[in-house]
């Protein structure tokens, strides 16, 4: 045997042996990674095999394989279609403003947590932010509707009590999206805002200490310590974003959307709810998906290569 030969066979031996040490030191962690992956097999990988049905003419009756192949007539269909147009323009015009107005709050908001003192002050402020939530999508839009009711609601009871006339929010096409990224921003920062925190817990203190020996003020602490500090976990989440660019959720879209303000609410979780449910049309409804998925995943990996080429690191 060569000693190029008998030096991989020795790594490959060592690697093999440290690896079944490791494991036996923590299997335990291994043991918790149990319920996460069956979740994953079951909820994730297997129902991936119905992909299947975007290239058939799928029936309930014949089931997966006894339904025709059709190839690409459904894709075909897509693209040709006024409304996949309009629902694509709706579904990225919705998510870039949440990006733009929702990404940076959280980043905001950590920034000017972290510059808290009293201890007891700063944990109930992240309380506040984040018990929004836990607050499930119904009851929002419930609270939505009491706030801008045209007859009931508080923020027309202010304008008739300022002599203008009531607006009707909720069924006017110009305002569905601003409420929609505002509710979304007031529901969802608590979250990112504790992710932000928990990132600058790993800060070393000794910068922040030699920055106030030299003067620095706490804006200055902000832009040269802590920013670049949670760095990692800022671009970590933005290419996790633009992943699911496409992807806007179900429940608070259905929720407030209505027959009025379609035109610019529909987005392909509706649409294929619509189209596949309500119509039965199961195969253009799952090719609708993939054209999600495949959109979402180029985004994901040119978003982590471009990240990477500029110095700022990515998920691999």
């Amino acid at each position: 045997m060569k000693p190029a030969t008998i030096r991989a066979a020795d790594t490959s031996t060592g690697s093999r042996s440290s690896f079944v040490k490791y494991f036996r030191q923590n299997y335990w962690l291994y043991v918790f990674l149990i319920p996460g992956m069956v979740f994953l097999l079951i909820f994730k990988y297997i129902p991936m095999g119905g992909i299947m049905i975007s290239f058939q003419d799928f029936n309930v009756v014949k089931g997966l394989f006894g339904s025709p192949w059709v190839g690409l007539k459904h894709f075909e269909f897509l693209f040709q279609s006024s409304e996949f147009y309009r629902v694509f323009r709706n579904s990225l015009l919705i998510s870039l403003y949440r990006m733009v107005w929702g990404f940076p709050v959280p980043i905001l908001l950590a920034l000017l947590m972290n510059e808290m003192r009293h201890q007891g002050y700063k944990r109930g402020m992240q309380t506040i932010l984040y018990l929004p939530h836990f607050i499930s999508w119904v009851v929002v839009m419930g609270m939505i509707y009491n706030l801008l009711s045209p007859s009931t609601g508080l923020i027309n009871y202010m304008l008739k009590a300022f002599g203008r006339e009531p607006i009707e929010f909720l069924t006017t096409p110009k305002y569905f999206r601003s409420i929609l990224v505002i509710s979304d921003i007031w529901k969802t920062a608590g979250w990112g805002t504790i992710v932000y925190m928990a990132s600058m817990s790993g800060i070393d203190p000794n910068l922040y200490e030699a920055a106030i020996i030299d003067g620095a003020s706490r804006v200055q602490r902000m832009i040269y310590i802590t920013l670049p500090g949670i760095a990692g976990t800022i671009v970590v989440l933005l290419v996790l974003r633009m992943g699911s660019i496409l992807s806007n959720g179900f429940e608070q879209v259905y929720l407030l959307s209505n027959a009025l303000v379609n035109e610019v609410a529909e987005v392909f979780e509706t649409y294929t709810y619509k189209i596949g449910l309500r119509e039965g049309k199961f195969s253009f409804a799952s090719a609708v998906g993939i054209f999600q998925s495949v959109i979402g995943c180029a985004l994901l990996f040119s978003t982590n290569f471009f990240s990477k080429k500029i110095g700022g690191g990515g998920l691999w």
